[in-house]
């Protein structure tokens, strides 16, 4: 099977960001985005999904995290959509529930191509730390725009806005890695009846 690995580059006025990805990894993160918080939810994505998965950004911290945080989740995006090249053989669909103490997540994706994002989810408070949640719906808004994917976010109950968040970053590394799994009954075949995706 062929390396399924990428490396993308992301230079704006506001943002400078590195990402590799190894889809077929172990779970290791070397992650460094200026965003603390965001560095342990990528990690989160990492770990449950088995991507190796090393980031650096620079950002325009001094007016806010927001473009940090959105332009990561667009590399990220790219970064999938370039590591699964045509997605033949891919399960395509992924899906998960993930607890954490009161809090209960579930996320289904779709690598169709088509993108959509479909986020319900209400924090209890606006800020984790110093950390906006807004920004988090930004996050997934870049990746799903950029990989291609039909992405359902539902956060099923909570009351720790830290434990929503985990839950939702845990269950996101979890679908992920359900679909981009090579389904071997599926060599070489597209996920599609269309033949297309």
């Amino acid at each position: 099977m062929a390396q399924r690995k990428a490396e993308v580059q992301r230079d704006t006025l506001e943002t400078q960001i590195s990402i590799s990805i190894n889809l077929d990894g172990v779970g290791q993160a070397e992650l460094s985005t200026g965003v603390p918080f965001l560095d342990h939810m990528l990690d989160q994505i990492a770990r449950h999904g088995l991507f190796d998965l090393t980031i650096q950004a620079h950002g325009d911290h001094h007016i806010d995290d927001h473009h940090t945080v959105e332009d990561v989740g667009i590399t990220l995006g790219q970064a999938f959509a370039k590591a699964l090249t045509d997605k033949k053989g891919i399960t395509r669909y992924g899906h998960a529930y993930i607890p954490l103490d009161e809090a209960l997540s579930r996320v289904v994706i779709d690598f169709s191509g088509r993108p959509g994002l479909y986020y319900n989810v209400e924090y209890p408070r606006a800020l984790i730390g110093n950390f906006d949640v807004d920004l988090l719906r930004e996050f997934f808004q870049g990746f799903v725009n950029h990989a291609g994917v039909s992405l359902h976010i539902d956060n099923l109950k909570g009351l720790n806005a830290h434990h929503i968040a985990e839950t939702i970053f845990k269950a996101m590394g979890r679908a992920l890695r359900m679909a981009v799994a090579v389904d071997s009954r599926m060599a070489g075949i597209m996920p599609s009846t269309k033949g297309s995706l």
